[in-house]
């Protein structure tokens, strides 16, 4: 495709001043692609993502990574919280949920992605840094859980492959 990708990284952009403070995936998703494209002056790409629990309706959702043993916990921790959280429930089915926003300076545009699943007992892999949900979430159709997926048959399945696939077909229409 015709675009040079950008990442924070490669940036120095203030990002101390950004709060995720949205009620859905779309809010959090815009309000980071409108952030940092009046940061930046380029079109930006902002996404939200979070895991829906069946057992845990409304704990989870925008607030994944901030649900339970907070923000700050270490992946191990968290996914710890989570597991204990999870003992007992007998419903285990989840999706998990994408929404990006590309935003070219005056419009939102969106691609969602999700896929359901269910969570296993216990950890079946390794905790991947960053995404400790990888480690126990059977995507529907799979007999293993993200995190012993290869990486193209994750990225194909996933909430955020599925979102960024209709991402590359839009781009790939634009002049």
């Amino acid at each position: 495709m015709p675009y040079e990708l950008l990442f924070l990284r490669d940036l120095t952009v203030d990002c101390d001043e950004f709060e995720e403070d949205g009620e859905t995936f779309r809010e959090n998703a815009s309000k980071k692609a409108r952030f940092f494209a009046e940061k930046t002056g380029f079109l930006t790409l902002g996404e939200d993502s979070g895991i829906l629990v069946d057992a845990l309706e409304g704990e989870l959702g925008v607030k994944t990574r901030r649900w339970g043993a907070g923000e700050q916990a270490g992946d191990t921790e968290w996914i710890e919280f989570f597991m204990n959280r999870m003992k007992g429930e007998k419903e285990r089915g989840a999706k998990f949920v994408c929404c990006a926003c590309l935003f070219d300076g005056a419009n939102d545009m969106f691609f969602e992605g999700e896929v359901r699943g269910r969570i296993t007992p216990g950890l079946e892999a390794a905790i991947l840094p960053g995404i400790p949900l990888s480690s126990c979430f059977i995507p529907d159709g799979c007999d293993r859980v993200y995190s012993a997926l290869g990486m193209a048959e994750k990225n194909r399945l996933s909430h955020r492959g599925k979102a960024m696939a209709k991402l590359r077909g839009f781009l790939k229409k634009c002049p």
